[in-house]
């Protein structure tokens, strides 16, 4: 069944070329199609096409087929084209000619926009909700480990001292950039398109303002023109927020990996935790950490996929938007899952606290006896360069009891700061 055709069906392989997967990544979907049905039956009552007892009738019958969805019993066969189709179907088959009323006012181009945008409100909170969870626990394992220190590098050289609470916090004070992207692409999406039609309006005397309060939208997409422009924006802004956190996951699985390895031997996670090989016992691999690398690597190129899909194409829609679907709820699926898995493994991690003590890291002071200098009045470039040339004759000897200011009280005091910074970027 097509909602667009009557009579004669496609060709076969017509008919699967421009369906695609659109079956299966709808059912996704399926429970916001009927929450946007709802609220557009509900405005045909408030407005006269409907009577108020047919609008309750077909608002019922929606809030079952959204259980349904909900519950994970929904089903779209191949008899339908995708998700729209099915529950217009499901009505006309269950309330007769009143459920032919139900696309009244409205397009599939809006009805398709409206159910994406919803999911993605949905999903851009639930992201929100694991990348705090990650936060806290990054936070947490900051004051836990604010004075453990450990080899800071810059182009992979022993550079200065860090700490195991400064390298958690960074990733932490990461995570409120990322969701910064992450709220600006909520802002975007959180426009009612609905009411937009085709792309040109309806010549019926809708209440647009109506269905954005029903369907908790903060605002709408006011030109029906630009509501039509945003298939393929929405999915951009998504993809390139979801990308920010990949970017974030991935770099800290890198460290993570490199920091397991014994060459460095940072830290450790239990055996179950890690997976061995079939050849060499003593093997015990960071894989979830190496997947989630390549996971959100792969969330990275989502934003790339999307403007090339959606580059130089002129206003109005085109079929190639559909293609965006499958490609950014797959994309969303794996950053919940990387969030998750990541939140779970990080918690048990294990660090060697007397790391520094290693002669091999005796350089990592030099910066701090030269600022000493400086404070006892020497020059900066004279203290610079008495401390190249100890090093060259080999005569430095580290002060390890310097005291890290910047790693330690100072540091607590970037916790509390990092920890505020969240709290004003939240909505």
């Amino acid at each position: 069944m097509k909602l667009w055709q009557e009579g004669e069906g496609a060709l076969k392989n017509i008919d699967q070329f421009t369906v695609g997967n659109d079956r299966e990544v709808d059912l996704h979907l399926a429970k916001y199609d009927c929450i946007a049905s709802a609220a557009h039956a509900q405005m045909l009552g408030k407005i006269g096409l409907l009577t108020p007892e047919e609008s309750d009738v077909l608002v019922a019958a929606l809030k079952e087929l959204e259980q349904i969805a909900q519950d994970g019993r929904f089903t779209i066969e191949a008899d339908f084209e995708d998700v729209h189709s099915k529950i217009e179907f499901l009505l006309i088959d269950k309330l007769g000619d009143l459920g032919k009323k139900i696309h009244t006012a409205r397009s599939r181009n809006d009805q398709v926009l409206v159910a994406l945008q919803l999911y993605l409100k949905d999903e851009l909170n639930q992201i929100k909700k694991l990348s705090k969870n990650l936060f806290d626990i990054f936070l947490k394992l900051a004051h836990k480990h604010k004075d453990h220190l450990m080899p800071g590098y810059t182009h992979m050289q022993v550079a200065m001292p860090s700490s195991f609470g400064l390298w958690f916090s960074a990733y932490a004070e990461a995570i409120i950039d990322d969701l910064q992207m992450v709220k600006a692409a909520y802002e975007i999406v959180d426009q009612n398109p609905l009411g937009s039609a085709a792309g040109y309006g309806s010549a019926f005397a809708i209440d647009r303002e109506y269905t954005t309060a029903a369907l908790g939208f903060s605002t709408l997409k006011y030109n029906v023109v630009n509501a039509q422009m945003g298939r393929g924006k929405v999915e951009k802004i998504t993809a390139i927020a979801i990308s920010m956190i990949a970017a974030t996951l991935s770099k800290m699985a890198m460290d993570i990996c490199l920091y397991m390895g014994q060459d460095f031997g940072f830290i450790s996670f239990p055996d179950e935790l890690t997976t061995g090989s079939s050849i060499m016992p003593h093997k015990k691999n960071p894989d979830v950490f190496e997947l989630i690398r390549g996971k959100c690597n792969l969330v990275q190129a989502l934003p790339n996929q999307m403007i090339l899909l959606s580059n130089n194409l002129p206003s109005g829609y085109h079929r190639e938007m559909q293609l965006t679907k499958s490609l950014l709820i797959s994309g969303i699926n794996n950053i919940k899952e990387c969030l998750s898995i990541f939140e779970f493994c990080i918690q048990k991690i294990n660090i060697k606290e007397t790391l520094l003590d290693d002669p091999k890291y005796d350089l990592l002071f030099s910066v701090d006896t030269l600022d000493g200098w400086v404070q006892d009045g020497m020059s900066f470039r004279d203290a610079y360069l008495k401390m190249k040339k100890n090093i060259a004759e080999g005569t430095y000897k580290p002060n390890r009891t310097v005291p890290h200011t910047h790693l330690g009280s100072r540091g607590q005091l970037a916790l509390d700061a990092i920890a505020q910074k969240m709290t004003n970027v939240l909505w």
